[in-house]
């Protein structure tokens, strides 16, 4: 499965979408495709099954979306009732609302009709939605079969199969379901399969269910994006991993932050603390409602609330491009995942920061997460422990690890620059803040994919345009070098040797 003809176009114009679709477009702002649209559109549109490799907010629901629409417009059939013309299968609730709202977005002004399936919301509104046939059904696997078994749909007039988050879709234990859903959609299909990464699994899926396929790959596993500026605080345990979060989070009052917690559990504890001193806060995981977590993305998105506290269940289900800082208060069992998380800022091209915590036994999960992204993260405070010393070599900052300044491209956040916020207080200055301790019997909880919803399938986890972003977020930590007391490409003293930290200008 060689890559073939990489295509470089400039404009929706070249992709040889028609001036219906182009219109659709260019009214909602959509002026210059992102890369796996110039690369997978013309190839989905001339019928070719595709392997796109991209992370997530890269644009992959037009990358599919627009050439599948253009095919079925071009059709001119209509789905049978209780069948579907075009399956788009997604892991989490919030992904698939997330596709289905893009490609409503995309059919205005045209006879299709976009239908969505997920768990946690009621199964008999989806049965009457079904009867009346949709054209393109986006849909979690298990409450699809679900729908499948009480014979809610069928899905042989399926033309065109999309598989998106792939990996992430294995990850949740959705392979069985997949291999029965691939089954029941006709032979005769185009098949379009995009993933983060490419594991061994999903490979044997592409040569299972695809045909000759053609793949397209953008982003290299384990970049993330190249204005996310990422840093570590080096903490002894969670006191002061929350006593840091709430430093940063007053130093930047405008900005709006998604918080990375490892546990159910853990995710509402910190977000009740939170709220109870005065942060705007809520939070989504597996045990909340489908209304809960839809209320609390649209409170975070219209920015009610500056604080959104998540498990990864919302890691590739959040689009919302206002989202300035992305703080790993736990970091992730899986490297992926936290490349996953800190792609939710820095998004549509503006810049974002990412602040990790690390105590002494995530000192493990932190070299992984290095190791993967070929970088190491700038220390804003604290050390790691002695015997897990980094080798002395180049340290990472924005995106892949590369310093730079403002060359890069134009800066969206305003003229001033975020300054670092006041250097982390000794340990000693934590009594009484024991919102986090280590809770130990939390450690091995099982991971946070399990959702209340209507049927067995569905208790895993399921699952989100433009939010205008403030123009100036603070709260950019300084990396500290133990070694130097130099500038750390930006201009800015290294806080160990001035000793000073940063108020809000």
């Amino acid at each position: 499965m060689a890559p073939r003809k990489v295509y470089h176009l400039s404009n929706f114009n070249d992709l040889g979408l028609s001036h219906q679709i182009l219109a659709t477009l260019s009214a909602n702002g959509f002026e210059k495709p992102t890369p796996i649209q110039m690369q997978s559109i013309p190839l989905v549109l001339k019928g070719h099954d595709l392997i796109g490799l991209a992370q997530t907010g890269t644009g992959k629901t037009a990358a599919f979306g627009l050439p599948m629409i253009e095919k079925l417009l071009a059709d001119g059939k209509r789905a049978d009732p209780r069948n579907i013309r075009a399956l788009v299968l997604a892991p989490t609730r919030e992904l698939v609302n997330q596709i289905a709202t893009n490609l409503k977005l995309f059919i205005k002004k045209t006879p299709l009709k976009v239908g969505v399936v997920v768990g946690g919301v009621s199964i008999n509104k989806q049965t009457e939605q079904l009867a009346r046939g949709v054209d393109i059904l986006v849909a979690t696997p298990g409450r699809l079969l679900d729908l499948v078994a009480r014979k809610a749909v069928t899905l042989t007039q399926g033309r065109y199969f999309v598989l998106d988050e792939a990996d992430q879709m294995l990850d949740l234990g959705f392979i069985h379901d997949l291999r029965k859903i691939a089954k029941l959609v006709p032979k005769n299909r185009q098949t379009l399969l995009f993933s983060a990464t490419m594991p061994k699994q999903i490979a044997e899926l592409a040569g299972e269910y695809l045909t000759d396929p053609v793949k397209v790959e953008v982003t290299p596993p384990g970049k993330a994006a190249d204005r996310v500026e990422q840093y570590v605080h080096f903490v002894p345990g969670k006191d002061l991993k929350t006593t840091i979060l709430k430093q940063s989070l007053n130093e930047n009052p405008d900005g709006l932050s998604l918080i990375f917690s490892r546990t159910k559990h853990g995710a509402e504890k910190l977000m009740k603390h939170l709220d109870q001193v005065g942060f705007k806060a809520a939070s989504i995981h597996g045990n909340k409602s489908q209304s809960q977590r839809e209320r609390a993305l649209k409170a975070f998105r219209d920015g009610e609330i500056r604080v959104l506290v998540a498990t990864d269940v919302a890691a590739r289900g959040i689009d919302i491009p206002g989202v300035t800082h992305v703080y790993n208060y736990d970091l992730p069992e899986v490297p992926d995942a936290y490349v996953h998380r800190i792609g939710r800022t820095a998004r549509n091209g503006r810049d974002g920061i990412a602040i990790a915590f690390c105590t002494p036994d995530e000192i493990r999960l932190l070299r992984d997460i290095e190791k993967l992204m070929g970088i190491q993260i700038a220390v804003a405070s604290g050390e790691a422990p002695a015997d897990q010393a980094r080798p002395s070599k180049g340290r990472g900052g924005r995106g892949n690890g590369q310093h730079r300044g403002d060359g890069g491209g134009q800066r969206q956040d305003g003229a001033h620059r975020r300054k670092r916020p006041t250097q982390a207080p000794a340990a000693g200055a934590l009594a009484g803040d024991d919102v986090a301790r280590d809770d130990r019997s939390q450690k091995h909880e099982r991971r946070d994919h399990r959702a209340t919803s209507h049927g067995h399938h569905d208790g895993r986890s399921e699952g989100n345009r433009n939010h205008e972003a403030r123009k100036h977020h603070h709260g950019r930590p300084g990396p500290q070098d133990s070694r130097r007391g130099r500038s750390d490409g930006n201009g800015r003293q290294d806080l160990r040797r001035t000793g000073k930290g940063s108020r809000q200008g």
